[in-house]
């Protein structure tokens, strides 16, 4: 007998008996022989089980859909009209002589063999452990990991060194609303969970690696919606002593070289580049799609650039914001029109990755010279205090001979997305929130207890129903 094998490998053991085990995919009763299509993580094999042992037979007959088993069992070739071309496994078959039950099942919620749409998102994330046991989000999530494999490989192979940046930091005006966290040891005082690690990254640069990347996870308190959610992944990557072309450049042929790895068309390189202003006039929109219908159903990606982007543009109340960030640079060009407050046509070094009607990622060149910074914060309306209370560490680090560089942030869910053909973030995430903000299985946010909220020195007071 050898040691536990994948299914995937059972053509190798034609003649041997094999241990296997998984789930019972399909079990078909057939009088005198029973069949079980067993499933693991690599694929699924067909096994026999003969009339001729009795305790055998009677403990097949338990079995069901979705029960956990180990099999001890020979590896036969099937007849040559009986074998399935389909499948990696179709030409063998298991003559079971051994079953065990490692874990029964009840019946499951809904139907595992299909593809799932038609099933209700609040009952596919209750139960999402059944959910991703189906073939698609198998496939989803292991391409998932495959894509960020290949940015790792790549990067490493480009002299760029991973760092890894904190999760508890401090609130500052990043663009959405900031998820806060209270301070056990200093009541009353709250950290904020990173909408991204733009200031950490810049501080990086500031520390003398030229060439930083990270797989981070960015937290956002903004609206729900198909293509984002409260919590996401991203490539974060900063380079010093560039310009945008730099980015652009690595960036694009990091994506090419990954997409040929996943076996992926690619619609057009080098990638199509607009500025804001000619996507505007062009696609009424500065994310589109390339595609035509026949690419859309080929599974093609069309990427493009965006650049050029205003640096700022109106509130509400009249004041000005930032379109991007507030730690971009200007284009080299513009730079005396910020010092001198010409603030309307102001144009940043920004620029966005499109792909297949998505923006699958953003970055500028940064302000890393104290002035500039300061004067961005405000043209914002931020006076003195305020700037030097939430940003006087980048001012001081920006006195202390910080080097001009600049990033791109690529959405890890949304690049997965549109590789896997998926329309929603959910369907490329293991564990993904509803529409509606509750975690999957969990069912988080919850109450917490009054003990909990004592140890913060934390009152809990409701809003009166409007």
């Amino acid at each position: 007998m050898e040691k536990r094998i994948h299914i995937v490998d059972t053509p190798n053991h034609v003649g041997r008996e094999v241990e296997l085990a998984g789930w019972v995919d399909v079990r078909r009763d057939h009088g005198k022989l029973i069949f079980i299509d067993l499933r693991d993580e690599s694929g699924v094999v067909q096994m026999v089980v003969p009339p001729d042992n009795k305790d055998l037979h009677d403990t097949a007959d338990q079995v069901r859909t979705e029960w956990v088993i180990g099999v001890q069992g020979l590896v036969k070739e099937r007849p040559a009209k009986m074998k399935n071309d389909k499948l990696p496994t179709g030409g063998v078959e298991i003559e079971v002589k051994g079953i065990t039950i490692l874990n029964s099942a009840e019946t499951p919620v809904f139907e595992l063999a299909g593809d799932g749409y038609e099933v209700s998102e609040e009952v596919r994330l209750k139960y999402r452990y059944l959910d991703l046991r189906r073939a698609r989000l198998q496939h989803n999530i292991r391409l998932r990991s495959t894509l960020v494999d290949s940015i790792r490989q790549y990067l490493f192979a480009k002299s760029f060194v991973e760092i890894e940046t904190p999760y508890l930091t401090k609130a500052t005006a990043e663009g959405s609303r900031d998820f806060l966290v209270p301070s056990r040891l200093q009541q009353g005082q709250f950290y904020a969970l990173p909408q991204s690690p733009q200031q950490y990254k810049q501080l990086i640069m500031a520390s003398g690696f030229e060439r930083y990347f990270q797989i981070a996870r960015c937290f956002r308190d903004e609206d729900l919606r198909a293509d984002r959610g409260f919590e996401h992944t991203q490539l974060d990557v900063e380079m010093s002593f560039i310009k945008q072309e730099d980015i652009l450049s690595t960036v694009e042929h990091m994506m090419i070289e990954i997409a040929e790895k996943l076996g992926k068309k690619i619609k057009e390189t080098p990638f199509p580049r607009f500025t804001y202003a000619e996507a505007m006039e062009k696609f009424g929109a500065d994310k589109f799609d390339l595609r035509t219908e026949e690419e859309k159903n080929d599974g093609t990606l069309a990427f493009a650039w965006v650049t050029h982007f205003p640096f700022f543009e109106r509130t509400e109340s009249g004041g000005w914001t930032f379109t991007h960030n507030p730690f971009s640079n200007t284009v080299p060009e513009h730079r005396e029109k910020l010092l001198a407050g010409e603030i309307e046509s102001i144009i940043a070094d920004q620029y966005d990755l499109v792909l297949n009607g998505y923006e699958a990622g953003g970055g500028s060149i940064r302000a890393h010279e104290p002035e500039v910074l300061k004067k961005v914060l405000g043209v914002m309306g931020f006076g003195d205090e305020k700037i030097e209370r939430e940003y006087g560490h980048m001012l001081e680090a920006f006195r202390r001979g910080t080097p001009p560089h600049g990033g791109i942030a690529l959405g890890i869910d949304r690049l997965t997305m549109c590789f896997a053909g998926e329309t929603a973030l959910r369907e490329v995430q293991a564990f993904p929130m509803t529409a509606s903000g509750k975690t999957s299985v969990m069912d988080a946010p919850t109450d917490v207890s009054p003990e909990q909220l004592l140890e913060f020195g934390i009152q809990i007071k409701k809003k009166p129903a409007a």
